[in-house]
């Protein structure tokens, strides 16, 4: 179970991008993928170790800065984890062979009396103490308006008709619980409209107090256009790790998701275009 479900995990990073940075810590484990170039969306997870491994240990460049960071292709780890989808049991470890290496080392059930171990060797570039601070969790932010998305599946179909129309969409939402989808072109307009979706409370989203709003200006909608690219990639992803969504926007400056599912905590973070 525990390997199935770090591999969702990971999959679903790996469809919002090319390469990663893996962070171990003593309690928890995060993955973070920032773009190419300033402005491009950002994706942070947070992961509780002991979820998943019955053994961990780490020991980091010192003990004030018990931490390890670590940047490798996504898609080979996700096919290393894939491998070991019935495997017995499954190590990590970092190595250093001809270059550093993030080992994983599977033990395979056999016919035969003895299990069959496969390993398999990630080259990862162990980040330098000076860069740690370009993968921290992103900065809290007080939106302006916040909604528990509709069903994944439903959204993901819609934006997938809408990337016929541009490169590019508007997310508009209210405090009543209105989200609207746009997309447009010279010649033609799209809009999908959700009604009565559940508000959380004002300020930095969250799962754990999700209420309707009562302000005055419940009515006023705040709206940010997005890079439909990013946006398509976030959801398809999301379609193994099923769960609330809850999405926020500060206006016309980004659309932000967050995912808590049960041990895992998502964020993904696309900046807004000009309206």
């Amino acid at each position: 179970m525990g390997i199935q479900h770090l591999t969702n995990i990971v999959a679903t990073i790996a469809k919002a991008g090319k390469r990663g940075v893996l962070r171990l810590t003593l309690d928890k484990i995060y993955f973070t993928l920032t773009g190419p170039v300033t402005g491009s969306a950002v994706l942070w997870s947070e992961i509780t170790q002991s979820n998943f491994f019955n053994e961990y240990n780490m020991e980091g460049v010192s003990e004030e800065n018990n931490e390890i960071y670590l940047d490798l292709e996504l898609a080979s780890l996700l096919r290393v984890l894939r491998s070991a989808r019935n495997a017995k049991s499954l190590k990590l470890k970092l190595t250093k062979k001809h270059s550093p290496c993030l080992t994983c080392e599977i033990e395979q059930p056999s016919l035969l009396a003895q299990c069959r171990q496969v390993v398999h060797d990630i080259p990862v570039t162990v980040v330098p103490r000076r860069h740690w601070d370009d993968y921290q969790e992103p900065p809290t932010t007080d939106f302006d308006v916040s909604v528990v998305m509709p069903p994944l599946k439903t959204v993901k179909n819609v934006v997938e008709r809408m990337r016929t129309i541009g490169l590019s969409m508007i997310w508009s939402a209210s405090k009543t619980g209105a989200l609207t989808l746009r997309a447009e072109n010279d010649t033609v307009q799209v809009a999908t409209h959700f009604k009565d979706l559940v508000s959380p409370t004002p300020g930095r989203a969250n799962m754990s107090s999700v209420q309707r709003q009562q302000d005055g200006d419940d009515a006023q909608t705040f709206e940010t256009r997005v890079d439909i690219r990013p946006l398509h990639n976030f959801l398809s992803g999301q379609q193994s790790m099923a769960t609330k969504v809850v999405c926020s926007i500060e206006h016309r400056m980004m659309l932000h998701f967050l995912m808590i599912h049960d041990d895992v905590t998502l964020q993904y973070i696309i900046p807004g275009m000009s309206l």
